[in-house]
């Protein structure tokens, strides 16, 4: 879907609490987790604008938040599972 908000609270409701806590406790996850919802937020804009950008570029843009969206995704499951 076009201009679909991807943050980690909508997509992830149920580790939400592990959400709030990495973001304070975890440099690494904070920093990826800014890099995410800022590529997110230029992806929608995009969108929004009519896609101004080529197909591959798009792409990439997506795939970039794709692995991101993973690597947050495994340290979320993990400290879930502590």
């Amino acid at each position: 879907m076009l201009n679909e908000n991807h943050a980690l609270i909508f997509d992830f409701p149920e580790f939400k609490q592990d959400i709030v806590y990495l973001n304070y406790t975890d440099k690494e996850f904070d920093k990826l987790s800014k890099q995410y919802h800022l590529l997110d937020y230029d992806i929608r804009q995009l969108e929004i604008a009519g896609s101004p950008t080529d197909d591959e570029h798009m792409h990439q843009l997506k795939l970039t938040r794709a692995n991101l969206k993973d690597t947050l995704f495994k340290k979320l499951k993990a400290h879930h599972d502590e």
